[in-house]
């Protein structure tokens, strides 16, 4: 006992504090206070004696209480509407941490490290499942920065990671979640057995975008690019990016377009871009890109899109452009292009400065329970690539789902990275309207079809609350459903549906293209610049620093400009230089690029022993 003497020299809490500190970042803490951790962990993993002092030692449990809750706390939340969870061990029991019922009642220093002073282990259990075992589980404890860590659990330790909204916020989370119910609702009515892809038993995810669009615009957010597959897009459309819906209707009345477009349900595929201000009175740019029906297909189109604008409408500066990626979940578990773009998420030539990605997850893609569509635990497990916190959500909870969208934002804001919002709800119908969910999952869609939709959850609430009462939200209701009968009478006197063009501002002053333009185009450049240009593309200041082989290479372009004899790998990059020098940017990328697959291109040139790029 009295080598660890010096253990009752301070207070407990600076103990605890340094354990959680040591916990989180190993490398953080005093070379010696590290080794004291290391043999005490071990100790503890042993189940041998550890001759620490009984309070230190109880606090120490503590500590590893709070940190089996901050990274498994989201295996035993309460996210999943309409099933079951599965079932994991270890539990969070106390006992498992060496704790007894009889340390209940005993004041640990410990809750200082969760923001709520010294406190009982049995508030302390409150507050961490609270936090962390509630509507919304939250993994992070991977990510290897201690500064994204610390914010987050200051973020979440905010009203034990609870909302805390006024009456007007949460009058306006139901009408856009009215809306969302309405809209969907409306049409099952007037278009019966049509595909229209439904949002049912996710519909929440028309609040959580409103708030991801309204709290970005105050943080300066500009424009938004969005990428998503045909669940809820219809919804989408009209309840957040304002097309009419006269126009959708329009479009359900199978009415031929303006323009020519391959058949098929091409609403559900459509793009759409508007200009729109925000509750707030910020005028905001938003679009939807076109998306066919390889659902993830879109995502590089988004991020690229996003790119552009944020260099070209911005000069770079990624706060302005915000793109958001909205999965289902058996898409974003199942096809390699989520990876391939999560992976170059931070790469210098594609980065946008963080993508919010939402799943809209009905726990079952087409006929396929999640449980035979893929290996990992959470369909989000991708974002783990990155070091990306994930958020799983219980979309029957909306107010949940707005605090999350809000925490999307700030982090991604605040570090430039992605996040993931995982909503878990379900789908009311089959893949479509007119699929039998029945054939393949009896016993869920008898569950389903008992369960009340989110917004009749949150009306209950709201009542009780007596935050609004049940004439106040009937009234909204039947005003919103007047405004869409209005719309479906105006729809019938469209003759022909119109094809708003997406991004269309972008495309001012460009026609389309006819084979005429292309052999009448001249491309001939002046022999005199030409060869001024070519110099630049063999000319370095010490052609000695480069490797024997690079060395070549530029003697023999010399050569074929000197002969007037080039082959198509010198060809390529006149070309290249005479655009640059009349203004066009150039950009070539993808693997092998710099160099060119066959050694070819050689755009980009490197010092033998430094790597550097030569001085010209």
């Amino acid at each position: 006992m009295d080598k660890y003497s010096f253990l009752n020299a301070a207070h407990t809490a600076h103990f605890a504090e340094l354990y959680d500190q040591y916990l989180i970042n190993p490398d953080s803490v005093e070379p010696s206070w590290r080794a004291f951790f290391q043999g005490f962990d071990f100790g503890m993993e042993q189940q041998g004696e550890i001759e620490v002092p009984e309070d230190v030692l109880k606090e120490f449990r503590v500590v590893r209480l709070i940190d089996a809750y901050r990274g498994s706390g989201h295996l035993f939340t309460k996210t999943n509407p309409v099933r079951e969870r599965r079932k994991y061990r270890p539990t969070l029991a106390i006992e498992n941490f060496g704790l007894t019922q009889d340390d209940l009642t005993t004041v640990f220093s410990a809750g200082d490290i969760i923001g709520i002073g010294a406190a009982t282990l049995a508030d302390i259990i409150i507050h961490l499942e609270r936090i962390y075992c509630a509507s919304i589980g939250i993994e992070y404890m991977y990510i290897r920065h201690p500064e994204r860590v610390n914010w987050i659990q200051k973020w979440i330790n905010k009203n034990g990671n609870h909302p805390n909204f006024s009456r007007e916020e949460k009058k306006h989370i139901l009408k856009k979640l009215n809306e969302a119910v309405t809209f969907e609702n409306f049409l099952h009515t007037k278009y019966v057995g049509q595909k229209r892809f439904s949002l049912e038993g996710g519909e929440s995810l028309i609040p959580a975008l409103d708030t991801l669009i309204e709290t970005a615009a105050v943080a300066g957010v500009k424009e938004f690019v969005v990428g998503m597959a045909h669940r809820g897009r219809l919804n989408t459309l009209t309840n957040i990016f304002g097309k009419s819906a006269k126009d959708i209707f329009s479009e359900f009345d199978g009415k031929d377009y303006e323009e020519e477009v391959f058949d098929g349900d091409v609403k559900y595929h459509l793009g759409w871009t508007s200009n729109r201000p925000t509750d707030q009175g910020i005028q905001v740019n938003l679009n939807i890109a076109p998306n066919p029906s390889h659902l993830e297909a879109v995502n590089a189109v988004v991020e690229g899109i996003s790119r552009a604008k944020q260099d070209r409408n911005f000069s770079g500066d990624f706060q302005k452009v915000l793109p958001i990626l909205i999965h289902g979940d058996a898409a974003i578990a199942g096809q390699g292009v989520v990876y391939e773009v999560v992976q170059m998420a931070q790469l210098d030539g594609y980065k946008t400065g963080g993508t919010i990605h939402i799943v809209v997850n009905n726990q079952i893609g087409f006929t396929t329970n999640y449980l035979d569509g893929r290996s990992s635990t959470y369909c989000t497990d991708v974002g783990k690539a990155t070091l990306s916190p994930v958020m799983h959500v219980n979309a029957d909870d909306v107010e949940a789902v707005v605090h999350a969208m809000r925490f999307a934002v700030d982090f991604r804001n605040r570090f430039g990275r992605d996040v993931f919002i995982d909503l878990l709800g379900y789908r009311k119908y089959g893949h479509n309207e007119g699929d039998e969910p029945r054939f393949t999952q009896p016993k869920l869609y008898d569950i389903i079809s008992k369960h009340p939709n989110p917004r009749e959850i949150y009306k209950a609430k709201l009542i009780e609350e007596k935050v609004l009462d049940i004439t106040e939200i009937d009234a909204a209701d039947s005003e919103f459903k007047a405004l869409l009968e209005t719309r479906f009478d105006e729809s019938h006197e469209i003759t022909k549906a119109k094809i708003t063009p997406f991004l269309e501002e972008e495309w001012k002053g460009l026609n389309r293209s006819t084979k005429v333009d292309f052999y009448n185009t001249d491309t001939s450049f002046d022999k005199s610049k030409l060869l001024k240009l070519s110099k630049l593309l063999y000319s370095v200041n010490d052609k000695n620093l480069l490797f024997k082989k690079t060395q070549k290479i530029l003697d023999n372009r010399e050569k074929m400009i000197n002969e007037d004899q080039l082959d198509w790998s010198m060809g390529e990059l006149l070309a290249y230089a005479t655009l640059i020098d009349e203004g066009y940017p150039i950009r070539i990328s993808g693997q092998d690029s710099e160099r060119g697959t066959f050694s070819h291109r050689h755009a980009i040139i490197k010092e033998e022993k430094s790597e550097k790029e030569p001085v010209k």
